[in-house]
């Protein structure tokens, strides 16, 4: 019998999202949501994790004897090759904790483990907004700032594990983070109107057309250019994948954010290299996950 189902599993600080696909990107079924409580002893968010892995396979009557393993995209950093987290804020209960071995002896599957990001655009470039393109660099725009790149159709990790972290990478008086993230729109939110908003109210202010809002955006877009055109210039990528909650606010950063990236990368790519949207949606985080088994 051909094992051709796949779980996925997306382990982040705030929820856990569980589902199932076939080796074509379909998903199977309904996924599974459920709170992950991230200060909760290891125990506990463990048997969350198992639990919801059951159900998917219990609820959508999946067959065990058809299915080719588990993929885990989880909130970092982490150890892939020894299917450990690390020293993860969002997870601090799970500090050195090896995920990968505990499912696979759980469920007696093969058990892949690699950064969220990096799962979520593995998925765009197998299923989504990548498909068909052989180098691929990704963004996840949310509460920080995740890269990942994917050649054909594989995460490159890099030496470390830890190739597209460039959260920490200095950038004007700090970090790119401090600028590119869900706090930092409310940090340009503030230096541009004085007063303090999240990045969601900036979002819903723009919807009005509040030109504040509107400004904190532009200018979101204009540091956004920065390290996309680090990235196009480094690797020459067919197509940049922009992917997470803050890349719905894509239509008042955008503009913005073209104009300033053309100027900046080489003239052949300024005239090729697509930016273009995640297509998954909500299930692009396990089914990329999923993706890892397909590597």
């Amino acid at each position: 019998m051909e094992k051709e189902i796949i779980i996925g599993v997306d382990l982040g600080g705030t929820k856990i999202m569980t589902g199932a696909i076939d080796q074509q990107g379909n998903v199977i079924g309904t996924p599974v949501k459920v709170a992950t409580e991230g200060t909760r002893p290891k125990e506990v968010i463990l048997d969350k994790i198992m639990t919801s892995i059951r159900q998917v396979i219990r609820d959508n009557d999946l067959d065990p004897a058809r299915l080719r393993g588990i993929g885990v995209g989880s909130t970092g950093p982490l150890d892939s090759d020894k299917g450990l987290i690390l020293e993860c804020p969002q997870l601090p209960t799970l500090h050195f904790f090896p995920l990968r071995d505990a499912l696979s002896r759980e469920f007696g599957l093969p058990v892949a483990l690699n950064n969220d990001a990096n799962c979520l655009i593995l998925g765009e470039a197998r299923f989504g907004a990548g498909r068909g393109k052989q180098r691929i660099a990704g963004f996840t725009l949310g509460t920080g700032i995740g890269c990942a790149l994917v050649f054909d159709g594989k995460i490159w990790n890099g030496a470390t594990g830890t190739a597209g972290e460039i959260w920490c990478s200095p950038y004007a008086d700090g970090i790119i983070e401090d600028f590119i993230s869900g706090h930092g729109v409310a940090n340009i939110y503030r230096s541009v109107s004085g007063k303090e908003a999240s990045s969601l109210d900036v979002f819903r202010l723009a919807e009005q057309g509040d030109q504040e809002a509107l400004t904190t955006w532009e200018t979101f877009g204009r540091h956004l250019a920065v390290p996309l055109a680090w990235t196009i210039n480094l690797i020459d990528p067919e197509t940049v994948i922009l992917g997470g909650s803050i890349a719905a606010a894509y239509r008042y950063f955008g503009p913005a954010m073209e104009a300033q990236l053309r100027q900046n990368i080489c003239p052949v790519p300024a005239k090729q290299t697509r930016v273009v949207l995640s297509m998954l949606g909500d299930n692009a985080g396990f089914v990329g996950a999923a993706c890892l088994m397909l590597e």
